[in-house]
Formats: C-alpha cells, structure tokens, sequence
C-alpha cells in the first residue's frame, strides 16, 4: 500500500471524480476524509470505503467559506493528528450558472472554482509545514490552457488561474518541504451540477494522475499533469 498511513483530505469527494479519487487513496492505504457540501453523499462514500476495509470520514464543507476549511481540517487533524495530502477536486460546470455574461455567475464560478483551491491550500499548506511537509494536488481542466466557443468564460477564467496560482503556491510552500501541483483533465464524465449538450462527455482517467501527484518524488513540485500524463514542470 503506496499510500499507507497517510491522511487525506479530498473535495467534491461525494460523486464523480472526487469519489474514485478518495476511493483510490483508500486503497493504497491512506485514511480519507471525504468532504463535499453533499452530505448524504459524503456519508455514503465514507460507509463503502469502511465496509470495504478502508479508513476515512465523512465530512460537509462549503469550499468557499474559509472557516469551513478551517473546521475541517480541525476535523482531520482531530480524527488522525495530521494531514498529508489536500486534493482540491470541488468544482461545478460553466454551465450550471445559466447566462455567460451575467456577473452573478461569474462571481459564483470563480468562488467555487477559484478562491475554493486558493482557501484550501493556504490553510492546508500552513498545517503541513508544522509537520515537514505534504502533497497538494489542484483540479484545474484542459480549459485552463485554452478558449472555447462553447464554455463559459469564467470558467476558462477559474481553471486557468488555478494552473498559475499553484504554480506561485509551489515556489512559496516547496522550500518547506510541501508539493503543490496541478492536473487538467481533459473531457471526463459530466460534472453533477452541469447542464448536458449533445455529443458532449468527458473521458474518464483522471483519478489514476492523481494518485501519481500524491506518491511522486518530492524534488516535483511544480508540475502540470493533462489527461494524457505528460509533464510541464516549471
């Protein structure tokens, strides 16, 4: 078990991408708090991951909410004593906020997409220093690096600064012996909250570079994965 004994905080860890990844950490050994503001969800997640002789908890967090971050990483560090690896996997589709244009939903995708990663790997970051370091492993997308006709703009606009931010997260945190990197996935299974158009999908895969973030040697910490496991380090 790669991952033995390691503690695991994982976003959006109700459905979807989210879900295998906590799975997998499971797996591999790692006790996982599965965190989402989807509690039946996270509550389901959790139980099957314990029935199937894994070790995690379930936990509500709204990501956007910085005293959300704080109490759940009290929870983490109540429950196991520390944390190892953060996966900031918790977003929601351009599509779900409707008009692309509308700054409500724009403000509402950067808030989810954006201040969420920022928020969660400051304060997990701070915790990890204490203890000689750790992995944090930030979602972006394939949009990060380019534009659509076809996808909200603020969405470009969230991923993209998240592939930019962790990279300044990983020049500050990196001498302290945490890793910060980035996957962009490129065309997965659909989120929850997005709204379908025909002949669009996502391909699934991603939850396996995850877990290649969360073991790699500690001399990468500035890398950018896409879904087809190249590297772009920086």
């Amino acid at each position: 078990m790669r991952l033995k004994d390691k503690v695991a905080i994982v976003t959006g860890g109700a459905h979807g991408m989210g879900e295998a990844e906590a799975r997998l950490f499971a797996a591999e050994g790692a006790k996982v708090i599965v965190a989402d503001i989807l509690e039946n969800g996270t509550a389901r997640v959790a139980a099957d991951i314990r029935a199937s002789g894994g070790e995690a908890m379930a936990a509500r967090i709204d990501v956007t909410s910085e005293s959300e971050w704080m109490d759940l990483i009290a929870k983490a560090l109540a429950a196991y004593g520390k944390l190892d690896i953060l996966v900031n996997n918790a977003g929601i589709s351009g599509s779900s906020v409707g008009d692309p244009d509308g700054v409500e939903g724009w403000h509402r995708i950067i808030a989810v997409n954006q201040t969420s990663v920022f928020l969660g790997t400051k304060l997990a970051a701070e915790q990890m220093m204490k203890t000689g370091g750790g992995s944090i492993i930030n979602i972006s997308s394939i949009m990060g690096f380019v534009g659509s006709a076809s996808a909200h703009p603020g969405y470009h606009a969230s991923k993209g600064a998240v592939r930019i931010y962790s990279k300044a997260a990983a020049v500050r945190y990196g001498p302290s012996g945490v890793r910060v990197n980035t996957v962009h996935p490129g065309y997965m299974p659909p989120m929850l909250n997005a709204v379908l158009r025909p002949g669009f999908g996502r391909m699934a895969g991603v939850h396996s570079t995850v877990w290649i973030l969360a073991m790699t040697a500690a001399f990468i910490r500035r890398a950018t994965l896409n879904s087809r496991l190249s590297f772009h380090c920086g």
